[in-house]
């Protein structure tokens, strides 16, 4: 019996171990993707914008890492959330963690850039954040030139939130006296 004999026509949901085999079997060529709620999404391509404010972020918060022990950052790390769901975050604060897939619980801030994929961050990926007990999360929108600050996961919501303007220093609410200036953004 073959694979196309067993499976039956209509949409599967897929298992982070099932996505993880077919990234292993080279499936989705050079796309960047994710799994959320156990379908692959393809990422959109990080233009200029992104680029720059996400290197720009990584060094401002780098060097605020390099002044203190504890947490370390992750650029885009696969971060499983669930069975179901493993987004790639632009940025992760997390405790050690060496091998494979970034488990949730590792993670104490998740970062993601916004440059067309506000609406998303600010909904659907808020939401997996917080049911995964991501204790802060934080959204910068390069448009509007803020950084939505999130922390207090209480359910599918945060029970904490404010925006940060660019120029301004913003202090992390879960890692004690992290502070990063964002007037390189």
């Amino acid at each position: 019996m073959t694979v196309q004999e067993r499976l039956r026509p209509g949409k599967y949901r897929l298992t982070v171990d099932d996505y993880l085999r077919l990234a292993a079997d080279g499936t989705f060529g050079d796309r960047r993707t994710e799994l959320i709620e156990g379908d692959i999404w393809i990422m959109s391509p990080a233009h200029t914008p992104h680029a720059r404010i996400q290197g720009a972020l990584a060094l401002a918060i780098g060097q605020a890492l390099a002044r203190r022990t504890g947490p370390m950052l992750l650029i885009a790390p696969s971060v499983r959330l669930s069975d179901e769901t493993m987004p790639e975050p632009d940025l992760v604060l997390a405790s050690d963690h060496r091998d494979g897939v970034l488990p949730g619980a590792k993670v104490q801030l998740a970062v993601e850039i916004a440059d067309s994929t506000l609406a998303t961050d600010l909904t659907l990926k808020q939401t997996l954040y917080a049911r995964a007990g991501i204790a802060e999360y934080w959204v910068v929108d390069v448009r509007g030139a803020v950084i939505h600050q999130m922390w207090a996961p209480a359910g599918e919501v945060y029970a904490e939130v404010r925006k940060i303007p660019f120029g301004e220093t913003i202090t992390a609410m879960v890692v004690d006296g992290f502070m990063v200036a964002t007037d390189c953004l």
